[in-house]
C-alpha cells in the first residue's frame, strides 16, 4: 500500500515538471508598455520584410528580364572571340555603361532585337501575303536587331569624347590652383573628382581607385588616354607621365597644357565659324534667293503674262 503511494506521489511529481517544462516554452504575454512599444517601432521602421517581401518589391525587369537576359548573353558571350568580348566591354565603359549594361546584357539586348524584329518582318510579310516582302522585312529586321544596337552604342561613345574634350580645359585649370597651392598631383586629382560630375572625373576617380588597389600610378593614367581615345587627353597624360619619369614640375607641365588647350580651343572656335558662312549658303541658295526672285520678278512676269494674252 505504501509503495502505491509513493508510486502516485512520484507520478505526480513527474507530470508536475513536464507540465513546469512545457509552461516554461510558452511566450510570455505582452504587457501594454511592450505593446506600444512595438507599435511606435513599427511607425518608425515599418514592418520587418522577409527576403521573399525584398525580393517581390524589385520591379519586374529586375527580377526576371535582367536575370534571364543576362544569361542568354553569357551564353552567347562564350561563343565569342576574346577581342571581341574585350572591344564590347570598353565600348560600353568609354560610353558611360548606358543602362548599366555589362557585355552580357549587350549582347542578350542585340538578339533579342534582331528576334523580335525578325518575327514583326515576318507578321508583316504575312499580313501582305508576300513572300519577297517577307524575305526582305524579315532580314531588314535582323540586321536592324544586330547593328542598331552597335550604331546606338558608338553614337554614345562619341558624344561623351566630345563631352571630355570639352571639360579637359577646365579640369586642368583645377589642376593647376590645386599644384600651385601646395597639394600634390594625386590630392589634386581627388578634388577633381569630388567637384566635378562628368565622364572626365569619372574616368579620373577609376584610376585612383585602381592606384588605390595597388597599380602603379603612370599605368592608371596611361590607360585612361588609351581607354578614352580622346587626342587631348591622350597627349595631357603623356606630358604628366613623362614629367614623372624625368622629374621636371608638374605644375609647370599643366600650365603649359592649359596654354595649349586654350589656344587649341579659339583656334578650333574660329574654323567653325569660318566654316558657318559656307554652310550658311545652302539654305540661302534653297530658301531665301527662291523667295527674292518670285518679290522681284513676279510682278514682270504677270505683267509680260497679261501683255502676251492681250496681244
Amino acid at each position: 500500500m505504501a509503495f502505491l503511494y509513493v508510486a502516485t506521489l512520484l507520478g505526480a511529481a513527474a507530470a508536475f515538471g513536464v507540465l513546469v517544462i512545457f509552461w516554461s516554452f510558452v511566450p510570455k504575454a505582452p504587457t501594454n508598455a511592450d505593446v506600444v512599444e512595438s507599435r511606435l517601432r513599427v511607425y518608425e521602421t515599418g514592418m520587418p520584410l522577409t527576403v521573399a517581401d525584398i525580393e517581390l518589391r524589385q520591379p519586374f525587369t529586375d527580377r526576371v528580364v535582367r536575370p534571364v537576359a543576362r544569361r542568354f548573353g553569357r551564353l552567347i558571350e562564350q561563343t565569342m572571340p576574346e577581342k571581341a568580348r574585350s572591344q564590347i566591354n570598353n565600348l560600353l565603359h568609354v560610353a558611360g555603361r548606358p543602362g548599366g549594361m555589362s557585355a552580357s546584357d549587350f549582347i542578350a539586348l542585340r538578339y533579342a532585337l534582331a528576334v523580335a524584329l525578325c518575327i514583326l518582318g515576318i507578321l508583316v510579310g504575312a499580313l501582305t501575303q508576300n513572300r519577297i516582302i517577307l524575305a526582305v522585312a524579315a532580314a531588314l529586321g535582323v540586321v536592324i536587331g544586330l547593328y542598331g544596337p552597335m550604331l546606338w552604342l558608338r553614337m554614345r561613345l562619341s558624344s561623351r569624347r566630345a563631352e571630355i574634350q570639352a571639360d579637359l580645359p577646365d579640369v586642368i585649370d583645377v589642376l593647376v590652383v590645386c599644384v600651385e597651392a601646395g597639394l600634390t598631383f594625386e590630392a589634386a586629382l581627388e578634388q577633381v573628382v569630388e567637384k566635378y560630375d562628368h565622364a572626365l572625373a569619372d574616368e579620373f576617380g577609376r584610376a585612383m581607385q585602381e592606384v588605390r588597389l595597388g597599380r602603379p600610378r603612370l599605368e592608371a593614367l596611361n590607360d585612361i588616354g588609351q581607354r578614352t581615345g580622346v587626342e587631348e587627353v591622350n597627349n595631357f597624360v603623356q606630358a604628366i607621365i613623362q614629367s614623372e619619369q624625368l622629374g621636371a614640375g608638374v605644375g609647370k607641365i599643366l600650365r603649359i597644357q592649359s596654354d595649349e588647350l586654350r589656344l587649341k580651343r579659339l583656334v578650333t572656335a574660329q574654323e567653325r565659324g569660318a566654316r558657318a558662312s559656307l554652310k550658311m549658303l545652302i539654305p540661302m541658295l534653297g530658301c531665301i534667293f527662291p523667295t527674292l526672285w518670285i518679290i522681284l520678278l513676279g510682278p514682270a512676269a504677270l505683267l509680260a503674262v497679261k501683255f502676251l494674252g492681250g496681244g
